[in-house]
């Protein structure tokens, strides 16, 4: 009991202590100026609040660290915009293990998109919008030689804003990911999702306006903040806490430096929060396209992005569920084909459990989920137009292709359907209530504009204003606890006796058990209090807005009544005339898009896209990038091209194929690499075996015996114990005489429409003549490892080489987890899962 009560007196001292040292840290973060909470030493390059139309936002380039690799300004660069949601910015650099450590390390250039505390005086959503495309505009100029477009990752609330500006300005970004960012803001699953229904209880957005008013034109972000940690309250009145205290001897900078970022409020203009409010959480006007400039001149519609859109969402978000995040695919598109229609290529991700914070924060989830969007970037950016999954899985040992993952885990797409993402909610009915919420918020925030807002903006000034934020409970805890505070002058003094002479107890003593079940039970009671009034509020709620009486009241189609969706008029038109467009495609093209579409036809049915054959045709287009250059840009349209074409008319493209690959040789060469890379995965499935000898066929190829296919659901052979299984890599020569098929547009000349005549060369397009490849020195084989087979063939008949036990593979870690089929595709191959 002795030793109980001591530790337990030391403990409280250290535990206030840290809360005065957190207010100390409070109270100089604010006389700084409110920095971004960055690790990393950065440099602005771009101020926002010297442009033509000025936002306090700002471009900074980050610095590498000590230990890093230097960046390679040929790399694409990362730029990274952090929420504007009450806080400061940098959570996506809080640390070390981060999405900008990602990209560092492997040395890609890094930017941060930054905000100041104060916003410019008339400064509007618009103006925010502008100022970020100044910022990527600066970007693409500084890496003019890049292999692509930049990659830009949207957090929370700075997800929407990027897909809005890239949707407006889609040539000034690459992939995109969105990483916990709303989209859809009414989705949800009955008895989840509690914050979703804050706006109809408050009667919509005039509480928002109010709160502006109050402010003398300015919302205090510290209200959105005190939301979020409503939604838990045993985390905040307890555990939070209880943490800090339990773990006093350990947890103190770890949690200092967390409440550094947590506290740092910043302000919005009344506008800019009165947008968010009424377009966006209580209007959710974004996806149905009714944002519009102030001119009327520019309209956003997400159908307008061309770049890859990555999702990044996680069932333990409470802030912004997956329904929230994906619901948007099923508002804008009916089916994968509108979507493959469109051109638009959209991959998302789930992880099972990390928190709304996790996303950005946890270092398992950057070393994971974000190295592995960060690695197969390149991949995600040729991906075939469609819906894809990312799954990502630990590496077994004896798995093949080892030779072309990096790292211990391995990504792979798997095509999916708008169904599938419906299949995440619990339907949509619910939906329709939010309807007569957004239509309640209109006529409320038209009585208070007319009628309340002039009252209170003349009674309100800078003075009342500055008063109530610093009242905030949220500041106001901190500066009470701390040097500001006279009467707790003797609190460091203590602490530093206390830490000389700490004698903390052992966890088997009884007494801290009972403590440690206390503390659990208040966990539970709080956790009981939340579930019981989440349910009371979604229950009134549901009572109030789904009434068909106010529906009827409001002016709202009661939500008994289906919404009609039909494909606008210009969709169809459009796809018909990209259809006529393609059509000549079909019997011309180069090299290397007769390569493409071969086999985009024999990978085409398997539904998964694996990143082993991309990485091993990479790695052959920099053998060759010397004598046949080929850009990521280029492979990009070639792929893109030959799957629209493989989509509307696949016998017609079978056919095509002897046009665009004339040469007997090529045509060979092509067929054995497009076999080789399906077998990266391991043995060949069945119907893309079929594939292969419909292409040998309709090339007239004599083809050498295929090895047995595996069953639908067998797993790839293990190699014999000692040996690893054999691996496609290729010898620089052979390289090179393969990736003849994969001549650039740059570099070979378009075939023609008709059968070349025997004995000559082809007629292409121009009227030039295709030149004949040279004699092959011989068939490609699978060899194993990195050591290639110096001895050549003078058939096609692959020889087995001898295998060695795998090299021991270093990389940086990757996440989350199935294990893949035994089925092979290739790199961007048509995702039809049927």
């Amino acid at each position: 009991m002795f030793d109980y009560w001591l530790d337990a007196c030391q403990r409280g001292i250290l535990y206030w202590d840290t809360l005065y040292r957190r207010g100390a840290t409070y109270l100089e973060h604010c006389e700084s100026g409110k920095p971004p909470v960055l690790v990393f030493e950065y440099r602005i390059i771009v101020d926002g609040r010297e442009l033509p139309d000025p936002a306090n936002y700002a471009l900074a380039a980050i610095k590498p660290p000590a230990g890093s690799p230097a960046t390679d300004p040929a790399k694409r660069p990362f730029v990274v915009i952090d929420p504007r949601a009450g806080h400061g910015p940098g959570i996506g650099g809080f640390k070390m293990d981060s999405e900008i450590g990602v990209a560092l390390q492997q040395g890609h250039p890094c930017y941060f998109v930054m905000f100041f505390p104060q916003p410019v005086p008339g400064q509007t959503i618009e103006s925010v919008t502008k100022a970020e495309g100044h910022f990527l505009k600066r970007v693409n100029e500084l890496h003019p030689d890049s292999d692509g477009k930049p990659f830009v990752i949207g957090n929370c609330q700075g997800g929407w804003a990027l897909a809005m500006l890239a949707a407006v300005a889609p040539d000034l970004v690459g992939p995109i990911l969105l990483a916990g960012s709303p989209l859809s803001y009414w989705a949800g699953v009955r008895g989840k999702n509690p914050m979703r229904y804050a706006g109809g209880l408050n009667g919509g957005t005039w509480a928002a306006s109010l709160a502006g008013d109050l402010g003398n034109g300015h919302f205090d972000g510290a209200h959105l903040v005190e939301n979020f940690e409503k939604l838990d309250p045993a985390n905040t009145l307890w555990k939070k806490s209880y943490n800090l205290y339990a773990k006093v001897d350990t947890e103190p900078q770890r949690y200092l430096d967390f409440e550094r970022w947590w506290g740092g409020h910043y302000l919005l203009n009344k506008a800019e929060m009165e947008w968010i409010t009424q377009k966006l959480f209580v209007g959710n006007e974004l996806v149905h396209g009714r944002i519009a400039s102030h001119d009327g001149k520019v309209r956003v519609d997400m159908r307008n992005i061309r770049s890859p859109i990555v999702v990044f969402a996680s069932w333990g978000d409470n802030i912004t569920p997956p329904q929230q995040a994906l619901n948007w695919i099923a508002d804008l598109y009916d089916s994968v084909d509108d979507i493959r229609d469109n051109e638009q290529t959209i991959v998302y991700c789930l992880h099972n459990k990390v928190g709304h914070l996790g996303i950005f924060v946890s270092a398992g989830v950057a070393n994971k989920e974000h190295s592995e969007f960060a690695s197969a970037l390149d991949l995600i950016d040729v991906l075939a137009p469609g819906l894809y999954e990312a799954v990502i899985d630990d590496i077994a040992p004896d798995a093949p292709g080892l030779e072309y993952i990096e790292g211990r885990y391995i990504i792979r797409f798997e095509a999916r359907d708008v169904p599938d993402i419906l299949a995440l909610d619990d339907g949509r009915d619910d939906e329709r209530a939010f309807e007569v919420v957004k239509r309640v918020s209109e006529i409320n925030q038209g009585v208070y504009d007319r009628y309340l807002s002039p009252a209170v903006r003349a009674l309100s000034n800078e003075t009342s204003a500055r008063l109530l934020r610093e009242w905030h409970p949220a500041r106001l805890e901190r500066t009470l606890i701390s040097p500001k505070n006279p009467w707790l002058w003797w609190l460091p003094d203590l602490a530093a006796k206390v830490r000389e002479q700490r004698r903390p107890i052992t966890e088997d003593n009884p007494l801290w058990r009972w403590q440690q079940q206390l503390s659990d039970f208040v966990v539970q009671s709080l956790d009981h209090y939340r579930d019981l009034r989440d349910a009371a509020q979604e229950q009134l709620f549901h009572a109030i807005y789904e009434s068909p009486q106010l529906a009827t009241l409001v002016g709202v189609t009661p939500a008994s009544e289906p919404r009609s969706r039909t494909l606008a008029w210009e969709s169809r038109e459009l796809a018909r005339l990209k259809r006529e467009a393609l059509d000549p495609g079909f019997e011309q093209g180069t090299l290397a898009d007769g390569f493409v579409r071969l086999l985009l036809y024999v990978s085409n049915g398997g539904g998964v896209v694996d990143e082993r054959p991309f990485n091993a045709i990479r790695r052959v287009m920099r053998d060759v990038r010397h004598e046949y250059p080929l850009t990521l840009m280029q492979l990009k349209d070639i792929v893109r091209r030959q799957v629209a074409l493989v989509r509307l008319d696949a016998p017609r493209a079978l056919r095509g194929l002897a046009l665009l690959l004339p040469d007997p040789r090529r045509r060979h060469q092509a067929w054995l690499l497009a076999r080789d890379l399906l077998a990266l995965r391991g043995a060949i499935a069945p119907i893309h075996q079929a594939r292969l000898d419909e292409v040998a066929s309709a090339l007239a190829l004599q083809t050498p015996a295929a090895a047995p296919p595996a069953s639908q659901e067998t797993a790839p052979p293990t190699a014999s114990p000692g040996k690893a299984p054999a691996q496609i890599v290729k010898p620089a020569s052979r390289r090179k005489a393969a990736a003849k098929a994969v001549k650039p547009a740059s570099s070979a000349k378009t075939t023609a429409a008709k059968p070349a005549v025997s004995g000559k060369a082809p007629a292409a397009s121009d009227g030039t003549a295709v030149k004949a490849a040279k004699p092959a020195t011989g068939a490609v084989k699978p060899t194993v490892g990195r050591k290639s087979a110096a001895k050549t063939a003078g058939d096609a008949q692959p020889k087995a080489a001898a295998a060695k036990p795998a090299a021991p593979r270093k990389g940086p870690a990757k996440v989350n987890g199935r294990t893949p089929d035994g089925a092979a595709q290739s790199v961007a191959g048509e995702p039809d899962k049927h």
